[in-house]
């Protein structure tokens, strides 16, 4: 059974930076698309950024486009999210997750996930 963890996340000043890791352990996720979401306070979560398979393939959400960046490293079966030009509205909860079933295509909808890390939060602050 896989498992994810997020880490990375803390507090930071608006306009800074901060990089989240996602480390699956228990199985390889080489073969899976994967994505990570926000959950801000009170709001419903969100899609922020997916990869392919082998990292040729990524998409946005319009409110973080330009400023992150997401990339993988297979051999170490890890996912980052390099974030840039925080803002406070980037505050929230983010989760990684792995795409149900091997080879599917990436996907902007929490529902085409299947396992979930734990959270790292990521405060910005005004």
């Amino acid at each position: 059974q896989v498992q994810l963890l997020e880490s990375g996340g803390g507090l930071v000043q608006a306009g800074g930076s901060l990089r989240l890791s996602c480390t699956a352990s228990g199985r390889t996720v080489s073969t899976y698309a994967m994505g990570w979401f926000r959950q801000a306070p009170g709001k419903e979560r969100e899609f922020a950024s997916t990869i392919s398979q082998n990292g040729r393939t990524t998409s946005y959400a319009e409110s973080v486009k330009g400023r992150f960046t997401i990339s993988r490293d297979n051999a170490k079966n890890t996912v980052y999210l390099q974030m840039n030009s925080l803002k406070p509205e980037d505050t929230a909860v983010y989760y990684c997750a792995r795409r149900a079933n091997m080879w599917s295509p990436v996907s902007r909808f929490g529902a085409d996930y299947d396992v979930w890390g734990q959270g790292t939060q990521v405060t910005v602050s005004s």
